[in-house]
């Protein structure tokens, strides 16, 4: 059994592969401006399992990673998508989705630490993510 430890590492390294061109040819990073604020995992923010992400995954403090608005899920970002956020240093993973009535948001998870996520507010951002080049995407921004 893989521990949580080496899923980290193995996305680095396929991100480090994106990156030195190994994969160039098939990926690009997209950029779109979002509305960006926090979450936490707290029962009276969420639902009575407020550690369970959308997709099953068990949310700890400490993870980085963002819910995002449905919306999103047309452009590629999608369960496991790699982020980049303006001005925050690495990479963020797509662990959760919000309810349909946001568009064009993302939230980042601050785990239990209530007044980081206030202190944070809501920004608009550009954020980064990689979609897949076919034959009808544009040329890289």
């Amino acid at each position: 059994m893989k521990s949580t430890a080496t899923i980290p590492i193995i996305l680095g390294i396929s991100l480090l592969g994106m990156a030195c061109g190994e994969k160039q040819s098939s990926y690009y990073w997209k950029s779109k401006e979002v509305t960006v604020s926090a979450f936490n995992s707290v029962p009276w923010q969420t639902d009575t399992l407020h550690n369970l992400a959308a997709w099953g995954d068990t949310l700890k403090p400490g993870m980085k990673c963002v819910a995002i608005s449905r919306d999103l899920f047309e452009m590629g970002l999608d369960y496991n998508t790699p982020v980049k956020i303006e001005g925050l240093k690495g990479m963020y993973l797509v662990k959760d989705k919000m309810h349909f009535r946001w568009r064009n948001k993302i939230d980042i998870y601050m785990g239990t630490d209530i007044k980081k996520a206030r202190n944070w507010g809501r920004k608009k951002l550009t954020i980064y993510y990689p979609a897949k080049k076919d034959s009808l995407s544009p040329a890289p921004e």
